[in-house]
């Protein structure tokens, strides 16, 4: 029978992997023996005594790395303590971007997958939790703006005067980005939005938004949806557009990123010197870099009179709802490993980043390489 176990996250995280329900579908489904460390669930309002009736058993963390086959959860939990036997990790490392996370786990009988390196297909979209998280992050950075603006969004009407709408630039029309768009437009803005791929303006404008775009862009179907590279002068037609709508938004969303790759900057400084009083930048590509090139990840600053917010993980601060998406995400995956041919399941193989202690995913071997 193989067992799970559920370390609780480092302090800075207020989400969760499994939830109670998805705890006991996976104890119904599969005969799965799950181990929790006890207060798992407690930054989510959730006693032990809900995943004692969901079936799973309470086991001091040690314990839980001596029994169990499978450790699942969001972060990196493992800080080299002894396993009892083969086991497999479970989380959501970004390793393309920070390679010397798998450092840690290069040891005989430890194998690591990363939900983040799943391909965007139909069939892996239930267990993307990428998208579930991007989904929370563009709707939230709207929410975090709107808190730290000195003016109202949309449009009144009074006795004393007519305030106008405020205007809205998101940069990128991914997940986050589209979600943004929806959430800034409901909040009565006008939105303006750029993405490099052209394929996204369709998009853009159904949700009520000006697509703004810089023709000349590359665009690649092997990229997943992502956006790719591009040359060295649409990048400078990129930055003299962008500029000009910055000098009128007085709330900028930013969502452009490239997995495993430094995020496209496209703010630089003297751009933000010539936006307006008072606006703000949200960043959610700050932990790669940022799409700002004055964000600093995890911190709210300052400069002249804009505010910057570098944040990609926003959906923290929505950590019921985000629990409930990645508990289903979770879920989902296991589900997959359970009832798939590991050697023959091209979806297990892009997530599976070490085995037995080595690592066997492609492209971080040639990463690691060139570092």
């Amino acid at each position: 029978m193989k067992t799970i176990g559920l370390i609780k996250e480092p302090a800075f995280e207020t989400r969760v992997c499994l939830l109670p329900k998805e705890v006991k579908r996976l104890i119904k489904d599969f005969g799965i023996n799950v181990l929790f460390e006890p207060g798992f669930g407690r930054q989510v309002n959730i006693s032990d005594q809900e995943y004692r009736e969901a079936g799973a058993t309470a086991r001091p963390a040690h314990k839980i790395f001596s029994e169990a086959n499978f450790i699942t959860s969001l972060n990196s939990v493992y800080e080299g303590q002894e396993i009892g036997q083969e086991c497999e990790f479970l989380g959501i490392y970004n390793f393309g971007y920070f390679p010397g996370r798998t450092e840690v786990y290069l040891k005989p009988g430890i194998s690591v997958s990363s939900l983040d390196l799943l391909p965007r297909t139909t069939i892996a979209q239930k267990m993307d939790v990428l998208s579930s998280m991007a989904s929370l992050n563009g709707y939230k950075a709207v929410l975090k703006a709107a808190e730290l603006l000195s003016e109202s969004i949309p449009m009144f009407t009074t006795a004393a005067g007519t305030l106008r709408p405020l205007k809205v630039l998101v940069l990128g029309a991914g997940v986050a980005g589209l979600q943004a768009i929806a959430t800034a437009r409901r909040l009565g803005a006008v939105v303006e939005t750029f993405d490099v791929r052209t394929s996204a303006g369709e998009a853009v404008k159904s949700l009520g938004a000006k697509f703004i775009e810089v023709y000349g862009s590359s665009e690649s179907e092997t990229a997943g949806g992502y956006a790719i590279d591009q040359t060295a002068e649409y990048q400078r037609k990129q930055k003299a557009l962008i500029e000009k709508h910055l000098r009128t938004a007085s709330m900028v969303i930013c969502t452009a990123n490239i997995p495993g790759k430094q995020a496209p900057v496209l703010i630089d400084r003297p751009a933000v010197d010539n936006m307006l009083p008072g606006a703000v930048i949200i960043d959610l590509a700050a932990e790669q870099g940022g799409n700002c090139e004055l964000s600093s990840s995890g911190k709210l600053l300052q400069h002249q009179q804009v505010k910057i917010l570098g944040d990609s993980c926003l959906s923290r601060q929505l950590p019921v709802s985000a629990s409930a998406l990645l508990s289903n995400n979770f879920y989902n995956f296991i589900h997959h490993m359970c009832t798939s041919k590991r050697t023959e399941d091209h979806l297990l193989k892009a997530c599976s980043v070490i085995e037995n202690g080595t690592i066997v995913h492609r492209s971080l071997q040639h990463h690691l390489k060139n570092i």
